[in-house]
């Protein structure tokens, strides 16, 4: 599990690069009457035309949009709930540059990988519920507050002290 998940991070990482190319490309030549009509002219005040990701909205990339709490139940809905929204994102872009090509086409691309990698992170949550003690239906890492075996009761936990 843990190559899987630093593959799709390093997958992720590329796509953040691929994205910020395109930003590059398509405001590298921009007129100062182009900045300013395009409405691009309060982040070329802060940044120039330099890339700086941040959210449509101006809200700048953080470590806060990443989510851990340490249970592979938890952050595996996390990274399941991430990899929608960043497709719902690229189906918004698309909505908006479907006549140019040359950024349609690498957003398409992009989208096409975080429907995999949604994929992935729905085979390895059936794969951790799968062993999961059966009478577990709440679907919590039972690790944490019962330290031995999941498939013991509270009988057995108190007999052996665990």
């Amino acid at each position: 599990m843990r190559n899987f998940g630093t593959d799709i991070g390093t997958e992720e990482l590329a796509h953040l690069e691929m994205v910020s190319t395109m930003v590059h490309q398509l405001t590298a030549d921009l007129s100062m009457e182009e900045i300013e009509k395009s409405g691009f002219a309060p982040y070329y005040v802060d940044h120039t035309v330099g890339v700086w990701p941040q959210a449509a909205g101006g809200i700048p990339f953080n470590a806060c949009e990443f989510q851990s709490k340490g249970d592979p139940i938890t952050d595996l809905f996390e990274s399941l709930a991430a990899e929608q929204k960043a497709r719902s994102t690229y189906d918004n872009i698309l909505r908006v540059v479907k006549d140019i090509p040359e950024v349609a086409d690498p957003i398409r691309f992009l989208r096409a990988r975080e429907i995999v990698h949604f994929q992935r992170f729905g085979e390895a949550l059936r794969s951790v519920q799968e062993q999961l003690d059966s009478k577990n239906f709440y679907a919590f890492n039972p690790s944490f507050d019962a330290p031995c075996d999941a498939s013991c009761d509270g009988q057995d936990c108190r007999r052996n002290n665990c």
